[in-house]
């Protein structure tokens, strides 16, 4: 750790000697009793740190006399005394304060403010030495295009001797303005994207002005289950969709590199990797090269850590690590990268619920498809889902716009825990949301999901719902059930065919909230409304049908000790020292299916944190088997030993679900 210049401005000889006891541990230290031996020490020394003593710290009589890249700490005993005398000086000057006691149990806080202190000083030193470095930059090309211009003087006057001089002198020049124009091009990207899609375009850009083989983006997350983490935006060059995220989550109390930064918000940049410790599996397991070097910086917003960019292995003519000049650039497009992040959340997201906006929902459904369709081994089918407030008008013309929009946002809320983390969901407009379903079997399923959603909301109390007609705040639903093959091309899922899509959603709403057979006159509206219609092209939308199951599947339901609820949930394991986070494919009381990167062995014993709902539930359990499919691991677990409190955790879950939830066989 950087050692700093400690002057201790106090006419208290025993606090002074104290003081310089304490301070020793950090730096070098000064002492003064006197404003005059105080300036011939500032004239002859850069201090980091100035301790002054109350009585003296006044800011009208030291004005002018401290380096702004000096911290002010203010001591004293009286701790209303030193607080109102660092009130006085200006807020863009680091000033803290420390009641100073003759006990040495405060000593702790003493050094932490001490420490805080040195260590923004020589960051300010930092930041100073980077802007000079950058004006540097700037001197060197205005100099470079000045000695061009001279050369091709000296040519226009017959001097060919000086021609192998203007060629290297260009060549610098081109090189400069190359590298100024790669930065400039990304900067420009960062700051006109949006969507997270063009944000994350300018990772190719990132990895080419650095040379680096691969590079990673993170974004920092908490939740009551997993505390503060890391998610990846991009892993190793990629960009992520929902699934593949929650395999590259790092904990940020884990031994990692990334987690490391995030932690401590500084910079790495090394290449000795082999014998540290946090050197994790997923630099060691999941990227496909050996990892030789590291560069990893924090991106900050307002002195917080909100993520951190990463990238791996220098490649061009000088591959021994990244350099200096490499870490300043990073340094610099990171703080662009908290700007943009900040802004696309403004940009995607609705400001009254919440939810994405339509243009960005169709951006993230738009890069979903064109993932999957690139797996020409995988069957894949969605849905389309147009919901709609059921006599919204009615409740805002009663209860007032402000009344409306309380319940649009706990409709928002609502619609958000019925859905998966996998499904996409926007405020569409008004009254109207929109769903995007992935994984889903056929429209059968698609249509019990819906129907879970219907209920879900149908059994929610709104805050004057007895006022609607029925009695109750309700919401109809219209879906469109759809494949890949739905596209000619990846080229062909725009926008444009997912309103088509979204359209004919639109339809099948307008059947269930029963506008078609209103206007033929056939039956009265309130007949309708509260309903799920699905959208078929060549007949009439299907409103509210009853799905049977194939009689083989329900003897074997049957036949199961527990019934089986597909239920997507998170579940953490400890494996190897490490936790593990994995998602159920499909749970009951007697076990879960999840699915793994890797093998789990048979008979293995773990102890298992499952999060159900808003709870989590802690047990143990065994691996009964661990099969490989397409890559991934399908590994079944029986619970062991469940307790009365575990069961009726499992069972509230349970009842949660709706009864029209797909059992998996």
């Amino acid at each position: 750790m950087k050692k700093g210049n400690i002057l201790i401005f106090n006419p208290n000889a025993e606090e002074r000697k104290r003081l310089d006891e304490i301070c020793r541990r950090l730096g070098n230290t000064y002492t003064s009793d006197n404003l005059e031996k105080a300036i011939s020490l500032l004239e002859s020394t850069q201090f980091n740190v100035v301790l002054v003593d109350h009585s003296l710290g006044h800011y009208s009589s030291l004005k002018g006399l401290f380096n702004k890249k000096t911290s002010i700490i203010i001591t004293g005993t009286q701790e209303e005394k030193i607080k109102e005398i660092a009130r006085e000086w200006p807020w863009n000057r680091y000033v803290a304060f420390s009641v100073i006691t003759p006990s040495d149990e405060e000593s702790n806080g003493f050094m932490r403010t001490l420490q805080s202190a040195v260590e923004h000083s020589f960051l300010k030193t930092e930041v100073d030495d980077l802007t000079r470095s950058l004006e540097h930059q700037e001197i060197k090309l205005h100099r470079a295009f000045s000695e061009i211009n001279d050369v091709k003087n000296f040519i226009q006057n017959n001097v060919v001797k000086e021609r192998e001089k203007r060629v290297a002198v260009e060549a610098k020049y081109i090189f400069f303005k190359k590298e100024k124009r790669k930065i400039e091009n990304i900067l420009k990207n960062l700051y006109t994207a949006n969507d997270i899609t063009t944000l994350l375009e300018i990772v190719s850009d990132i990895k080419e002005i650095v040379e680096a083989k691969g590079i990673s983006i993170y974004i920092l997350e908490q939740n009551e289950t997993l505390g503060t983490y890391l998610k990846p935006l991009v892993w190793n060059d990629a960009v992520l969709s929902h699934p593949d995220i929650s395999k590259h989550i790092v904990l940020l109390d884990s031994h990692d590199f990334a987690a490391f930064v995030a932690r401590h918000s500084i910079d790495l940049n090394f290449n000795d990797l082999a014998s540290d410790r946090r050197l994790s599996e997923r630099y060691t397991q999941q990227l496909n090269y050996p990892l030789q070097n590291l560069l990893s910086v924090p991106i900050t917003r307002e002195q917080n850590v909100i993520g951190v960019l990463e990238v791996y292995n220098k490649t061009g003519k000088n591959n021994h690590g990244f350099s200096q000049e490499d870490q300043k650039i990073l340094k610099t497009i990171s703080e662009h990268i908290s700007i943009a992040i900040t802004k696309l959340n403004l940009i995607q997201y609705d400001a009254l619920t919440g939810l994405l906006r339509p243009d960005p929902f169709f951006d993230k459904v738009i890069q979903k498809l064109k993932t999957e369709s690139k797996r020409q081994d995988r069957d894949i089918s969605f849905a389309m889902v147009m919901g709609d407030v059921d006599w919204f008008k009615n409740y805002n013309d009663r209860n007032g716009h402000e009344a409306g929009n309380k319940v649009l946002r706990e409709l928002a809320n609502v619609l958000l825990s019925s859905t998966r983390e996998e499904d996409f969901l926007c405020r569409y407009g008004g009254e109207e949301f929109l769903f995007f379903l992935t994984g889903i079997k056929n429209v059968e399923e698609a249509f019990k999901f819906t129907e879970r959603i219907r209920k879900n909301i149908e059994e929610t109390y709104f805050e004057n719902q007895e006022y609607q007609p029925r009695n109750n705040l309700t919401m109809s639903f219209g879906i469109t059930f759809f494949t890949k093959e739905r596209f000619d091309s990846l080229q062909a899922i725009n926008r444009k065919e997912l309103k088509k899509i979204a359209n004919n959603s639109d339809m099948a709403l307008s059947e269930a909230k029963g506008k078609k057979a209103q206007m033929e006159g056939l039956k009265s509206a309130s007949f309708y409304k509260n309903k799920v219609s699905v959208y078929h092209p060549k007949t009439a939308p299907l409103e509210n049908q009853e799905w049977d199951q194939p009689s083989k599947e329900k003897k074997a339901e049957e036949r199961r000790e527990f019934k089986r609820f597909y239920a997507s949930t998170i579940l953490i394991f400890r494996k190897n020292g490490e936790h593990k986070v994995s998602k159920t494919i499909n749970i009951s009381l007697g076990g879960a299916k999840i699915r793994t990167q890797f093998p789990l062995s048979p008979e293995q014993r773990l102890d298992l944190i499952l999060i159900l709902g808003n709870k989590s539930c802690k047990l143990s359990g065994d691996i009964v088997y661990s099969q490989e499919k397409r890559g991934d691991f399908y590994s079944g677990i029986k619970f062991k030993d469940l307790s009365a409190t575990d069961k009726k955790l499992l069972q509230e879950y349970f009842s949660s679900l709706s009864l029209n939830n797909t059992s998996f066989n």
